[in-house]
Order: structure tokens, then sequence, then C-alpha cells
């Protein structure tokens, strides 16, 4: 039931930004903790940014400071904003919703973001 649409992917130069979306369906998205995954060829699947329903976040140390996560709660969406993006980003960036009180996971099908030196 729970449905998960990221968008914003695409190609971008080194240096330059993106913002990606996640709109959710299908649950409460307030009562949810929202995250970004990406998984580049060859490598796990590794934790971005997530964001609680209260608001505190988590980032992982390699986009710290360059990445922030946010969420509109009216819009049942979720936001990941890019910036100063490095040939390292390139991977496929995955939308993920852990719903409350069933305290299960949804994902989404993911978006490709490539960034060329």
């Amino acid at each position: 039931q729970v449905q998960l649409v990221e968008s914003g992917g695409g190609l971008v130069q080194a240096g330059g930004s993106l913002r990606l979306s996640c709109v959710a369906s299908g649950s409460t998205f307030s009562r949810n903790v929202m995250g970004w995954f990406r998984q580049a060829p060859g490598k796990q699947r590794e934790l971005v940014a997530t964001m609680s329903s209260g608001g505190s976040t988590i980032y992982a140390d390699s986009v710290k400071g360059r990445f922030t996560i946010s969420r509109d709660n009216a819009k049942s969406t979720v936001y990941l904003q890019m910036g100063s993006l490095k040939p390292e980003d390139t991977a496929v960036y995955y939308c993920k919703l852990y719903q409350l009180p069933a305290g299960i996971n949804y994902w989404g099908k993911g978006t490709l973001v490539t960034v060329s030196s």
C-alpha cells in the first residue's frame, strides 16, 4: 500500500547541485522516519541522510556539509538538496520510509544521479 516515488536525478557537472524529491502515499507521512540511501556500482547500499518525525537528522560523513535533508509533511514529501557534487556521489539514490507504529521499511525504486568531472 505504501508507495514512494523519487524524482530529480540526472546528469550534473562536478561542483553543481541537484535536489531530489520523494513523494509518499498510503501512509501517515508525519509519523514516519524518512531517509535517503544510495548505491554505487559494485558497492553496498549506504545511508546518506535520515530525518525523524521530530526533525532530528543523521548524515553520512561523506556528505556532511554538502547535502541537506528536509521534509514537508503537508506535501508528504522528503527532499535531498545536494551541493558541491563530486564524481564519487554518482549512484542510484533511494528513498526510504519507516512506517510507524508497524515498524516496516518501504523503499522507492530509485533515481540515478550521475556527476561528471
